[in-house]
């Protein structure tokens, strides 16, 4: 496909987003006040992260995402549960047990905080009925990858039986060590499932951050598709820039999403740009749209 052929495909997924309103047409630039009555495919359960919408309160974006048809929200903290409750969505990515990006499960001089707060923070996810907790490798701060991955292993491993026992799974993200994150771990997808088969739990994952490893490795469809069986949720955003998955950027979405459900993947798919464009609620109707494949 030509550059124009392909910006003209995402153009016209997100003018034809009409298609899928019930009893009427979305006009172009719809604010998600403005969707109430559309109807999503189903195959996708979409998912937006609350940082990313930080400057609109976490009860408005709780009614756009009922009203987007979103299934629920990342990272939101356990003190806000109740409102995703109130409107009947997930917590998709619970967080909050972590010490941080940079200081994490590599490094064991953080072993013992982190295993004390994750055994509380399984059963809070458990107790309150959601399934996925987040988790971070930490910064190489000279390590080697080897040592890195033999002290994850050792850390987690004391806290994955519990996670299995609980049915909470355990999710490491993998993030971009060139543009973002500099010096983080996890920042190849076969370190992370190199980690996963020693680990050799169901009940822990990776979080495959389309846009952090579009910027690292790039080859996002063949890696993906060859790796899925250690793959436990999605994050997208525009590369380069991180902001709304339109024409203006290099990645394709529709074809991602369409390799994704080819993999038989089930869990979430969570919009993780941040949105440039006024109508930021807007923004994002426009990117679930142009993902339900």
């Amino acid at each position: 496909m030509s550059e124009q052929n392909r910006r003209n495909a995402i153009k016209n997924i997100l003018a034809g987003s009409a298609a899928i309103a019930v009893g009427g047409a979305l006009p172009s630039g719809a604010s998600a006040a403005e969707t109430k009555a559309y109807m999503l495919k189903g195959n996708i359960n979409h998912s937006v992260c609350r940082w990313c919408f930080g400057s609109i309160s976490l009860e408005e974006l709780c009614v756009a995402a009922n009203e987007i048809r979103l299934k629920g929200i990342d990272l939101v903290p356990p003190k806000d549960w109740d409102m995703l409750k109130k409107y009947n969505l997930v917590s998709t990515m619970c967080n909050g047990a972590e010490i941080g990006l940079t200081k994490g499960w590599n490094d064991k001089q953080y072993h013992s905080t982190l295993i004390n707060s994750y055994r509380e923070h399984i059963d809070l996810v458990a107790n309150a009925g959601f399934k996925n907790l987040f988790c971070a490798s930490g910064n190489r701060n000279g390590m080697d990858d080897e040592t890195g991955l033999r002290n994850c292993v050792e850390g987690l491993k004391q806290v994955v039986g519990q996670a299995e026992k609980r049915g909470v799974v355990l999710t490491m993200e993998l993030l971009n060590s060139k543009i973002d994150h500099k010096d983080y771990m996890c920042d190849r997808t076969q370190w992370g499932v190199e980690l996963c088969k020693r680990i050799g739990s169901p009940n822990f994952k990776l979080l495959y951050d389309i846009y952090h490893m579009q910027i690292d490795e790039g080859d996002v469809i063949r890696t993906l598709t060859d790796n899925n069986t250690y793959i436990g949720h999605y994050h997208t955003a525009g590369v380069p820039g991180r902001h709304e998955i339109d024409e203006t950027q290099e990645l394709y979405y529709p074809a991602i999403m369409k390799a994704i459900l080819k993999t038989g993947f089930t869990g979430y798919v969570a919009q993780e740009f941040i949105p440039v464009a006024a109508d930021k609620l807007g923004s994002l109707k426009k990117a679930v749209v142009l993902c339900d494949v």
